[in-house]
């Protein structure tokens, strides 16, 4: 939903299936939108193939990921890292290795299972509050492109929902 979110901001209408993922390209900023469309823990395959074959470096790439070990809502962006036991990170990191960012977006620990909830659908208040948090990660991801990566931690890191 956040690249998706971004796409839009930036006008994109155009994707293409190419090295198992959804790919979008806005050649007058020069940035690519990858959403990987293997299952999530082969998703750093895709993520190697097209940053490779642009020449983006790790630190250029932003990898936009839930993260069940945040609050619901809560945004966290770091400069690298390990992965926290995700997968789809864990994926990532294995093919290009842990020093690229990545914007974390809080799912919520459950009370039941993992998997069910991380594939279940938004109860009626986390769908009120998804819009504002996906914009707030699009911003994000925004002022990553725009002003760097300072510049987007410093918002991201203190950005909060409304209660």
């Amino acid at each position: 939903m956040v690249v998706d979110e971004v796409a839009r901001r930036f006008g994109i209408q155009s994707w293409k299936k190419k090295d198992a993922a959804q790919q979008a390209f806005d050649s007058a900023r020069r940035i690519g939108f990858v959403k990987p469309a293997s299952f999530m823990n082969l998703s750093g395959t895709p993520v190697r193939l097209i940053s490779a074959w642009y020449r983006t470096p790790p630190a250029g790439v932003l990898v936009v990921s839930d993260d069940m070990d945040l609050p619901f809502g809560k945004l966290r962006m770091r400069p690298s890292g390990g992965h926290g036991g995700h997968n789809g990170l864990r994926s990532v990191i294995a093919t290009i290795g842990e020093d690229f960012p990545r914007l974390r977006v809080g799912l919520g620990r459950p009370e039941f299972d993992s998997v069910d909830h991380v594939l279940s659908q938004f109860n009626d208040d986390e769908r009120r509050a998804l819009p504002a948090i996906v914009s707030a990660a699009a911003e994000g991801v925004t002022l990553w492109i725009d002003e760097g990566l300072e510049a987007a931690m410093r918002f991201v890191n203190t950005w909060a929902p409304l209660p």
